[in-house]
């Protein structure tokens, strides 16, 4: 086991469900998940944080979206939700962040809420494509589509927060 994953066995339920809380912005997920320490390796802590992700209520989805920013705006702020989110959407051309706004807005007027995609390592391009092609999908497919891109990116950031000891 790495240190900083024993050091995350060690914090108060508390800090735990702090940080798990910049992951996934689901005080759900981060209670299962917090409760289910100690972990004895990375890999069956992001497996219990996928688990967990994939099982919320949908509720507790819509709770963790809205911590993220659109997709192609700039997030504000200086904690370190914000400063992932800038890194995870660095592949945004600033020439497509019109057409990403108005992808979003079509999106949240279909679906009702924000267009959720793991940016890391996509261009603008690709993330407006994945848009277009998700705005075909019925309610119940892209709610499932939702979960698997918060679980991507929980486990991104999950393994963040593990790697830098937070």
């Amino acid at each position: 086991m790495s240190q900083t994953l024993a050091a995350f066995n060690a914090r108060s339920p508390a800090e735990a469900e702090a940080g798990l809380l910049s992951c996934c912005a689901s005080t759900a997920f981060a209670g299962e998940v917090a409760a289910r320490r100690p972990y004895e390796s990375l890999d069956r802590l992001l497996a219990a944080a996928r688990a967990a992700v994939l099982a919320l209520g949908w509720d507790d989805v819509l709770e963790a979206l809205s911590a993220h920013p659109r997709i192609g705006e700039r997030p504000a702020g200086s904690g370190r939700e914000a400063s992932w989110s800038r890194r995870e959407q660095s592949g945004v051309e600033d020439d497509l962040r019109a057409a990403l706004a108005e992808g979003n807005r079509v999106y949240e007027e279909r679906f009702g809420h924000v267009y959720l995609v793991c940016a890391t390592g996509l261009t603008g391009a690709q993330m407006l494509d994945r848009l277009n092609e998700r705005l075909g999908n019925d309610e119940a497919r892209e709610r499932d589509v939702v979960r698997g891109e918060l679980a991507a990116i929980t486990r991104l950031r999950l393994g963040r927060l593990i790697e830098e000891g937070a």
